[in-house]
């Protein structure tokens, strides 16, 4: 009796005082969708609106759309590089990881949530880039948001590219340590920033190995070359680079010839290795001990889904076995560069199989990505505030299991689009 009297007491009470209160919050919830609704409507009028296509079929050179998309759609915008992310043996170390350990371990790794799978993995990742140890965090945005404060001191100095991913930049801002911002590959500015920052106790260069909005690819070699002669440390963000460059698909530290050179690579599992999710740190043993203990991402975030953990297991077995993967990329990527160069377009980045297509207008890039759907090739504008405001394009990307014949016909209708819109003569 006394329960039910005080639970209605309490709701009398909290009723008349909700009252007033979702006067007010009402008043300052219609401001704010006000202020929502605008900037949202500036989005449209800019033409950089982004709308996500829904897929009804797993990741795959070909896609089914939801909603009447069809079958048969050609994926030239995914970072599935080397086709694992449907691979028969992927999905079944996926369900036997999955049967075996369990949906997640409702839990962060240094609690209860540290698998013998996690280890495994984790040894794994550090032998493909022979490397001492190595880290698992959620996402590779988490490792770049964790590493930097826990390794650099206000003694300390970053010095990092200017067009490094948002997760190096967020990740560089949450430090307390002294920040230089060197020019796009620019060695003469980074040069000039190395001796600026001689007076600070640590130095550490960080920069994509591949910069994925660009297709261009870091110059490493210049960069150890330069870290070694002002007593720097490298490390490369190699998202767009593990599993493919490289003779062995390790990397740009291996397609330059500096493994020995740079100290911490950071990388993901979200790509070439399974396209799941996951991302890691490998570098010296101490350095990931040191995560372990003050890394806050790997803290307080979840432990790696068992299923995610087999995924990549499985793809870095596919790629340890065998080369052939990665090095069946490197001809594509020329197909279809020089096709397109041919046709009169300007393709950003070198050699890399993310090919920008450079348009510069915003809404082109958005219209054009639209009539190449309608051809059925799947592909997405990139404008501002992903790119810099005049530097639209449309992002594609090569994949290990597209065919010849799917690049060809995608140079077609980029010509055919090309043309109605006025981007070629």
């Amino acid at each position: 009796m006394w329960l039910r009297a005080a639970a209605r007491a309490a709701g009398a009470g909290a009723g008349a005082g909700a009252g007033g209160s979702r006067s007010a919050s009402g008043a300052a919830a219609a401001q704010l969708r006000r202020r929502l609704e605008g900037e949202l409507e500036g989005i449209r009028g800019a033409g950089t609106w982004k709308s996500e296509r829904v897929i009804a079929s797993p990741q795959g050179p070909h896609l089914r759309l939801a909603g009447g998309g069809g079958a048969g759609i050609l994926n030239f915008c995914a970072n599935n590089y080397l086709g694992l992310s449907s691979h028969p043996q992927v999905i079944r170390a996926a369900v036997r990881a999955l049967e075996e350990f369990g949906a997640g371990l409702s839990s962060v790794r240094f609690i209860c949530g540290t698998q013998s799978i996690h280890k495994d993995l984790e040894e794994k990742i550090a032998r493909f880039h022979q490397r001492e140890d190595a880290i698992l965090y959620a996402s590779c945005f988490d490792a770049n948001a964790g590493i930097f404060e826990a390794l650099l001191t206000p003694e300390d100095a970053v010095l990092s590219d200017e067009l490094n991913h948002a997760s190096i930049i967020d990740g560089i801002r949450l430090c307390k340590a002294n920040k230089y911002r060197y020019k796009h590959m620019d060695m003469q500015d980074l040069e000039a920033k190395l001796q600026d920052a001689q007076k600070h106790r640590l130095r550490l260069v960080a920069t994509d190995g591949a910069f994925s909005m660009d297709g261009d690819i870091a110059p490493l070699r210049e960069i150890c070359q330069l870290a070694q002669k002002y007593d720097a440390l490298v490390f490369i963000d190699e998202c767009h680079a593990t599993g493919f460059l490289g003779p062995n698909g390790r990397g740009t530290d291996e397609l330059l010839g500096v493994m020995d050179k740079v100290t911490i690579i950071n990388s993901t599992l979200g790509k070439a290795l399974g396209g799941a999710a996951g991302g890691y740190t490998t570098g010296p043993k101490p350095l990931i001990d040191l995560l372990r203990q003050r890394s806050r991402p790997y803290l307080f975030s979840n432990s790696l889904p068992p299923a995610v953990v087999g995924c990549a297991s499985k793809a870095l077995d596919l790629l340890m076995e065998s080369n052939a993967i990665a090095q069946s990329m490197a001809a594509k990527t020329q197909r279809f560069r020089s096709k397109m160069t041919a046709a009169g377009f300007t393709i950003s980045g070198k050699d890399h199989p993310i090919c920008p297509v450079m348009l510069g207008d915003a809404r082109l890039a958005a219209v054009m990505a639209e009539d190449m759907l309608s051809r059925g090739i799947y592909v997405i504008g990139f404008s501002y505030p992903v790119v810099p405001k005049g530097k639209a394009r449309i992002r594609v990307q090569i994949s290990a299991v597209h065919s010849d014949e799917d690049i060809d016909r995608c140079v077609e209708a980029f010509t055919e689009v090309g043309r109605k819109h006025g981007a070629l003569p």
